[in-house]
């Protein structure tokens, strides 16, 4: 089928919004962001052409390393569970009728559209070493009560529960667009041939809402590989620069030392980070679905 002008004219008109867009507030910045990475330029300002010595001083710099590795432990703690812990709870939501079902995914979707700073102070009542509420819990199974944002051991666990807490309704939405697309008489059959509720779960919910699990997975890699508000807001980074990660360690250097071409270095190496194992855990989990 042939497109006339008009047609083919309209389409670049109703294209060329989102195109400009695009390329003002995304490709723009990032290739000068790619150019500020190799000089030594303040925050504002101009800077001296100094080529790849940011890179060589960033793959020596000691803080920098320590926060790649906190920011690997924080995905470690929150993508795969908060990811099992949405499709579980999605899971018993879709048993529910009516109002019922409502009310509940109501109360697991709530904490997602609080800001950040509702959350901070939610949570830091809830855990204060006098008088939380969350301490009695701590206090069972610890036998004393901890100051988890000062201790070392407990303060990025804390913040991996409380991120999981907070964003874990939108995982569920989306678990339950999944579940509602898996059409009943295919449970009905196997119910009718004897399947368990595991069988079920293993041959039938599992493969067919892995799709969803795919992109789950990969949003929260996204998400997560840029924390940084609530590890600014509950530790700082601390105690001892136990919870300090990538984003930290570029908001320092910009802000802070007003180091924007170092800063730069940082914010283009999480990026590629962030695109080539995002990309590579899709193919991997697209694959894996494929093979179901």
């Amino acid at each position: 089928m042939k497109f006339g002008r008009r047609e083919i004219t309209a389409a670049y008109v109703l294209v060329a919004p989102f195109v400009i867009a695009y390329l003002v507030l995304f490709i723009y910045p990032t290739f000068k962001m790619v150019e500020l990475s190799f000089t030594n330029a303040p925050l504002i300002g101009a800077g001296d052409w100094v080529g790849f010595a940011n890179y060589i001083k960033l793959s020596k710099d000691n803080l920098f390393i320590q926060a790649a590795l906190h920011t690997g432990y924080f995905v470690l703690l929150t993508v795969i569970p908060t990811t099992l812990i949405g499709l579980a709870i999605a899971m018993m939501v879709s048993r529910l009728n009516g109002w019922l079902q409502s009310l509940v995914l109501a109360a697991f979707f709530l904490p997602y559209i609080l800001p950040v700073t509702v959350v901070y102070l939610i949570w830091t009542w809830m855990l204060d070493l006098q008088f939380g509420i969350a301490q009695y819990a701590i206090e069972l199974f610890h036998g004393s009560r901890v100051a988890v944002f000062r201790d070392r051991y407990w303060a990025m666990p804390t913040v991996a529960f409380v991120t999981i807490w907070w964003t874990n309704g939108f995982n569920v939405l989306l678990f339950i667009a999944g579940l509602r697309n898996i059409s009943q008489d295919i449970y009905d059959a196997a119910a009718l041939d004897g399947a368990s509720r595991w069988q079920m779960f293993r041959n039938i919910t599992w493969p067919l809402v892995w799709p969803v699990t795919a992109l789950v997975l990969t949003i929260q890699l996204i998400l997560q590989l840029k924390i940084f508000d609530q590890i600014y807001l509950f530790t700082q980074g601390g105690p001892f620069n136990s919870t300090y990660v990538m984003v930290q360690f570029i908001y320092k250097n910009a802000f802070q030392l007003n180091r924007g071409g170092y800063a730069a270095t940082v914010a283009v190496a999480l990026f590629a980070v962030i695109v080539v194992v995002s990309v590579l855990q899709y193919q991997v989990l697209r694959v894996r679905g494929g093979r179901s």
